[in-house]
């Protein structure tokens, strides 16, 4: 359709909820605002690293952002030198650059996280996926995460084959 003022499209353009600088949860300094896409999901920049992780989890809002710290960490907790980075707007978690073994990411009403080969974990994780490898534990906000079995997986996921991403 071409940008002409008179013409009305038929479908009004959904805006990208913005979280200011003035946010709860501080951002980077050179950030003053991130998009939220679907569900509250922060729109962070690829990046490998603890940075663009951090980023993302101080961009997750309201009580997600407790949750993202929580799991990152209790990961490294489990994994002192384990590997960080953020792509397609999720946290990803693996022992070598490229090769991600866990990844989360907000939702409306929980924080799914997703181990990438989760059928192999004893015991799995209760979500299922479409993906024959993949299993998610989804984190609400008024139920407590089981940090011993979730380190447990951690440790367990660390050991396996990471996904090439």
């Amino acid at each position: 359709m071409p940008d002409n003022p008179d013409i009305k499209s038929a479908k009004p353009k959904k805006r990208p909820l913005i979280v200011s600088g003035n946010a709860t949860n501080v951002l980077q300094e050179n950030r003053d605002e991130v998009v939220l896409l679907s569900g509250g999901n922060p729109q962070i920049a690829k990046g490998y690293g603890n940075q663009p992780v951090q980023d993302y989890i101080a961009a997750m809002p309201e009580w997600k952002s407790t949750i993202g710290q929580k799991i990152d960490d209790l990961i490294v907790k489990a994994i002192p030198n384990v590997e960080k980075a953020v792509k397609w707007n999720s946290p990803l978690y693996g022992m070598q650059r490229g090769d991600w073994f866990l990844g989360f990411h907000c939702l409306t009403k929980y924080v799914k996280i997703a181990f990438f080969r989760g059928s192999q974990l004893m015991p799995e994780p209760p979500g299922s996926s479409r993906q024959k490898d993949v299993r998610y534990l989804d984190v609400h906000e008024n139920r407590p995460l089981d940090e011993e079995q979730f380190i447990e997986w951690v440790l367990q996921a660390s050991q396996l084959p990471g996904e090439k991403m």
